[in-house]
């Protein structure tokens, strides 16, 4: 029965995370390097993640600079930020690649509280399958009808900490996207 429990609480762990990460693909408006995470370059013939051949720095708010190990990946990595489709145009100077980051309108901060929303549902749904999982493993146990509801009612504990902390998250981001 401990065995399940902690098996469950480490999957519940991974679907937070996971709704994290998917987050920092919501934009707020400031430069943050996770935006590039997702982008893949051609690098030789081979699909090679930015971050592997450039370094990415901040030097202002709204602006994010990418300097290739590299001068000659210099093209392809404009190519390969273009055709991710981050909503980001690359300013390629020759030395490195300059990307501005735009201001968020009211439509666009409430198009991405959306998102979040419905990533945050999503977790939920996640949570709610490992929950299930979980109880259908403790009932398949050969222990008593207490032992069972114990485990089940100890399940059920989980799932409301963990939903808690995905509304808590949401809110926090919300109040990130929404702040000018």
């Amino acid at each position: 029965m401990e065995d399940i429990l902690t098996e469950t609480e480490l999957l519940m762990q991974s679907v937070i995370e996971g709704m994290e990460k998917r987050f920092t693909n919501i934009r707020a408006g400031r430069a943050n390097p996770t935006i590039l995470d997702r982008v893949m370059v051609m690098y030789y013939g081979v699909s090679t993640p930015l971050k592997q051949l450039a370094t990415i720095s901040i030097p202002e708010a709204r602006q994010l600079c990418v300097k290739p190990y590299d001068k000659s990946s210099l093209g392809a990595i404009e190519k390969a930020i273009y055709e991710a489709n981050i909503g980001l145009t690359p300013n390629n100077n020759g030395e490195l690649i300059i990307l501005n980051i735009p201001a968020l309108t009211e439509e666009t901060r409430r198009e991405y509280v959306k998102q979040a929303k419905s990533i945050g549902e999503e977790t939920r749904i996640a949570l709610r399958n490992v929950r299930q999982d979980a109880n259908n493993s403790i009932k398949k146990l050969d222990v008593s009808e207490d032992e069972q509801k114990g485990g089940i009612n100890e399940v059920q504990e989980l799932i409301n900490k963990y939903n808690a902390e995905v509304d808590e998250k949401l809110k926090v981001k919300e109040k990130e996207l929404m702040s000018v």
